[in-house]
């Protein structure tokens, strides 16, 4: 396995790969690629592919550890990584071999036509993720710098803002209502129904909405909340807030999307290279190079791998239904290239699971559910006709930010002495004791008074409420 080639070798590859994104109808930004070595792989890998991020203690420390585990042999480094901007950019390792690099490019290419085309992706603006990042940067710094604020004032308010930073909307296709909507939308639902049979039933009157509330409905976007309703902020902790919340608004599509988009990617990389007509040595490696990237990991689940299993799939059963399928669901009306397509654009994790991961693809890939019991691993559910669904749906709730709970703000004035009351929407799952003592820690530091939050546990009502630096709880009858 060579790794010796050149620019020119692989701006040749390069070419060959676009003339068949274009063959196969995808539809990606300008593509950018830059070479990069081991030690730059490391940094970028930490400051998330970024070429200019804001610093903190904890990307260093992570740098620090990754670099440890790569030295010691303990764990590599990705093939590529690539953003999504426009025009996208992407790292290549000067280490690897041709082959490798090959394979890396039409796995960018995979990557790049899903940013730009699934619709989680759509609000994040990537023709200005480069300079979004940089200005973020650049605010930082300036306050850092600045004699009245300091390092540590800063980085205060970053710990906290980066504990909170993924409690916010998940889905950004949804529109967020403005105070002004919310406030209609509060009025209309106070006023009566219109009731034909008045006449006869028991006058009811109508009950005026409390619009002084703060808010009037729950709010998951907990660092917008804290920094326009808590006064005592100063006007460069509101940009830290800002800045927090917008760079986790860009990653939230990609924790979304993890298997459909690594699926993808790996789906086209395949058709791509067996495609090209590669020389035996590249395509003798390629076959090595692709397996290990899609082999099944132990105990885990592997993204590549399940997602493209499904992609694979998906277009098995659009390309030649079976009688069953078709009983059931009617001739198809798409070919298998427009439902790909539709799929790869109107879906992200949780959804693409539900749809269309089937019971014969759970019992290929043998997935099966394990739980902890004392110091062991115990398998709990396999994927015979009974737990096949249960292992589905718990794939489901696993997925993309689903592992992450849902709390939000619903009171900022909370027994009338500005205690922030907030809720956490429980779904089966109670909360982890020691992380949300953090988390209301962290809420009471950004919001400057005591915190408050309303969850289930042992399948009873609690409030967890947090002051003097103490955590209590009392069930609620």
């Amino acid at each position: 396995m060579s790794t010796e080639f050149t620019l020119d070798d692989l701006e040749r590859w390069n070419e060959r790969i676009v003339k068949l994104v274009e063959r196969f109808g995808l539809d990606p930004y300008d593509q950018e690629f830059e070479i990069c070595d081991h030690e730059d792989m490391l940094s970028y890998m930490v400051y998330s592919g970024m070429p200019a991020h804001y610093p903190h203690w904890s990307y260093g420390k992570n740098f620090e550890k990754t670099k440890t585990l790569y030295d010691y042999g303990v764990s590599g480094l990705p093939y590529e990584m690539v953003i999504n901007s426009n025009p996208s950019i992407a790292y290549l390792m000067r280490d690897n071999t041709l082959a490798l690099q090959v394979l890396t490019i039409a796995h960018v290419y995979g990557h790049n036509d899903f940013f730009k085309n699934n619709f989680t992706f759509k609000s994040t603006r990537a023709e200005y993720t480069i300079e979004n990042f940089k200005s973020h940067a650049n605010r930082v710094r300036h306050y850092v710098e600045d004699p009245s604020i300091g390092l540590e004032k800063v980085e205060s308010v970053l710990d906290a803002a980066h504990a909170l930073s993924l409690q916010c909307r998940r889905n950004l296709a949804v529109k967020k209502s403005t105070a002004a909507e919310e406030r209609q939308r509060k009025i209309e639902e106070s006023k009566l129904p219109d009731d034909p049979f008045h006449a006869v039933h028991r006058r009811r009157e109508s009950v005026e909405p409390d619009l002084n509330k703060v808010p009037l409905y729950p709010d998951q976007d907990l660092l917008l909340f804290i920094r326009d309703h808590n006064p005592l902020l100063a006007e460069w902790e509101r940009d830290l807030l800002t800045i927090v919340h917008e760079e986790a608004q860009y990653f939230i599509p990609q924790i979304e999307t993890k298997i459909m988009n690594e699926g993808w990617a790996s789906f086209w990389h395949k058709r791509i290279l067996e495609t090209l007509e590669l020389p035996q040595s590249l395509h003798l490696e390629f076959i090595v190079r692709h397996a290990q990237v899609l082999r099944p990991s132990p105990g885990s689940i592997n993204p590549y791998h399940v997602g493209l299993k499904i992609w694979e799939d998906i277009e098995k059963r659009w390309t030649n239904p079976s009688a069953e399928e078709i009983k059931e669901f009617g001739p198809r009306k798409k070919t298998a290239q427009e439902k790909l397509f539709e799929v790869r654009e109107v879906e992200r994790d949780s959804s693409f699971l539900r749809r269309y991961l089937t019971e014969d693809l759970i019992r290929e890939m043998n997935l099966f559910e394990y739980k902890s019991r004392g110091n062991e691993q115990v398998v709990s559910h396999v994927a015979d006709e009974e737990s096949w669904q249960h292992i589905k749906d718990t794939l489901i709730r696993n997925v993309g930010t689903g592992t992450i709970p849902v709390i939000k703000a619903v009171d900022a004035d909370y027994q009338n002495n500005r205690t922030l009351l907030l809720q956490h929407d429980h779904d089966g799952r109670d909360l982890q004791l020691e992380y949300a003592e953090k988390t209301l820690q962290y809420v009471q530091h950004l919001w400057g008074r005591d915190v408050a939050m309303e969850t289930v546990l042992d399948n009873q009502r609690a409030l967890l409420s947090y002051s003097d630096r103490k955590l209590a709880i009392k069930k609620v009858a």
